[in-house]
Parts: structure tokens; C-alpha cells; sequence
């Protein structure tokens, strides 16, 4: 996608986008369940953004998905599951973590933007998207029936020829090799 069709997909998925983000603050974050379906709508809208990105063939898809994707999943992943608003498994160990790590206050200033890391992790893994390589078209060249000749080639000069050199008075003598 290169000039204007790049960025018409890029608007129509900010539009796609700002749909997605306004179709989760209907859910009630309060509950878990709903907190989990906001959030991964988010992470959507940030994949949907992402997708109208996608770069071609010349990336390196799994090199992004290990420093980009993975860090990204962890780090955001880890502060998401934190911040959870009711109290469970996860959410109990993750903070038990983060204070015997000393982030507990890290994690939790950087739940302030909650949305902000869904989304992250969404467009994140839509970069690590690439489309699959074109197939290339070879030029398929036709078997000579026997008895056929190549006619370029047979026009070519042989090398005896080649080494021929026509003088001004119109005799032909061999040319010097060159060293």
C-alpha cells in the first residue's frame, strides 16, 4: 500500500478504531468480566490500526514478534493483570510480585493509562503481521522440437569470427590477442 491507498486505509481503521473504543465504554469495568471485554476491544481497535500499517515483504517477522510483541505482552500484560478491579489468582500474585520486585508503584501509576497498554498490546501484534510473498512467475521457456535451432544464438558471431578484423583495403586478418 503505498500513497494515497495507505492512507485511506489508515483512515478508514482510526474510524474502525473509534468505534471499537466507543463500544467498550459499555462495558462496566468494575466487574472483571467487563473489565476484560473493554480491554481486549481496546487491544483490537489497537490491531485494527496496526493492520492498516502493514509494511510487505521485507520485514522480519519473527524477529519482531520476539522484540517487539513478546516485551510489549509482558510489560503491559503484566500491569493489566494487576490492575484488575476484583481480587483473584492472577491479579494477587501479580502484586505480590510487583512488590517483592519493588514496581508495585510503578504499576500502579501506569494503571492510570490502563486503555493506553491494551491498545498497545493490539497494534504491537498487528505490526508483527506481514501478507505472505507474492508468488513469482517464472518465464517458462518451451522445449525446441528436435531439429529446431536457437536462430538469436545461431546469429551471434562464432569466435573464430570474432577474432576476424577487416582492414581498410578489405582483407580479413586475425586480430591481435589481447593480453
Amino acid at each position: 500500500m503505498y500513497r494515497a491507498s495507505r492512507a485511506v486505509a489508515t483512515l478508514a481503521a482510526v474510524g474502525i478504531a473509534g468505534v471499537l473504543l466507543w463500544a467498550a465504554t459499555y462495558f462496566e469495568r468494575n466487574e472483571t468480566y467487563g473489565y476484560w471485554a473493554a480491554y481486549g476491544i481496546v487491544a483490537a481497535a489497537g490491531l485494527v490500526v496496526a493492520l492498516a500499517q502493514i509494511r510487505g515483504r521485507s520485514g522480519n517477522p519473527p524477529l519482531m514478534l520476539l522484540l517487539v510483541f513478546v516485551p510489549t505482552l509482558i510489560a503491559a500484560g503484566w500491569v493489566l493483570l494487576a490492575m484488575q478491579p476484583n481480587a483473584n489468582w492472577f491479579r494477587n500474585h501479580v502484586l505480590t510480585w510487583s512488590g517483592n520486585i519493588g514496581i508495585r508503584d510503578l504499576v500502579a501509576d501506569l494503571g492510570t493509562w490502563l486503555g493506553v497498554l491494551a491498545f498497545g498490546i493490539g497494534y504491537t501484534f498487528g505490526l508483527v503481521l506481514e501478507p505472505a510473498p507474492a508468488p513469482v512467475e517464472e518465464e517458462v521457456v518451451a522445449p525446441m522440437a528436435p531439429g529446431a535451432y536457437d536462430r538469436r544464438a545461431a546469429d551471434e558471431p562464432t569466435t573464430a569470427e570474432r577474432r576476424e578484423v577487416v582492414t581498410e583495403d578489405g582483407r580479413v586478418r586475425e586480430a591481435e590477442r589481447v593480453r
